[in-house]
């Protein structure tokens, strides 16, 4: 089961990251273009959101089955001396928790916000700070040896 839902998450990544894009990108150009928030501009901000909740659901369904967390828990003053225990023991949950609530935040307030431009720039700035912290956040493989796609 393990096996299975680290696959997953590792997929869905990828759909995470499509609609960040979509979502930022459009909120994005509706804020420099001054345009008119529609239906689309909603439902790009409601896909990124419910792609962000599966995924963090997932993680922490993988949290919990995880060896590696249960080592690292069980001996977590040698899991603080090793860059990929400690980064997969807290860092990278606490990080993406923090992302999955910007994005909630900016689809909120962009909801509530009076008029077009304020909806674009709140959508814009809490998308795009979502994604940051997501790309800080993901097991590159260039930083811990994580396939692009694990399978």
């Amino acid at each position: 089961m393990y096996n299975f839902l680290l696959s997953f998450h590792s997929i869905v990544r990828w759909l995470v990251v499509i609609a960040a894009l979509a979502a930022f990108g459009k909120a994005f150009a509706g804020w420099l273009g001054k345009g008119s928030w529609t239906r689309l501009d909603d439902r790009l901000g409601l896909f990124f959101t419910i792609t962000m909740d599966i995924q963090a659901l997932i993680g922490i369904l993988l949290y919990i089955f995880s060896p590696l967390v249960r080592t690292a828990l069980a001996h977590f003053s040698l899991a603080l001396s090793d860059p990929t225990q400690l980064f997969f023991s807290l860092f990278h949950e606490i990080l993406m928790l923090v992302a999955v609530a910007l994005a909630h935040i900016g689809r909120s307030r962009a909801r509530k916000a009076e008029g077009d431009s304020l909806k674009f720039r709140t959508a814009a700035v809490f998308y795009g700070l979502s994604i940051l912290v997501v790309l800080v956040a993901i097991p590159w493989p260039f930083t811990f040896g994580r396939p692009w796609i694990r399978l």
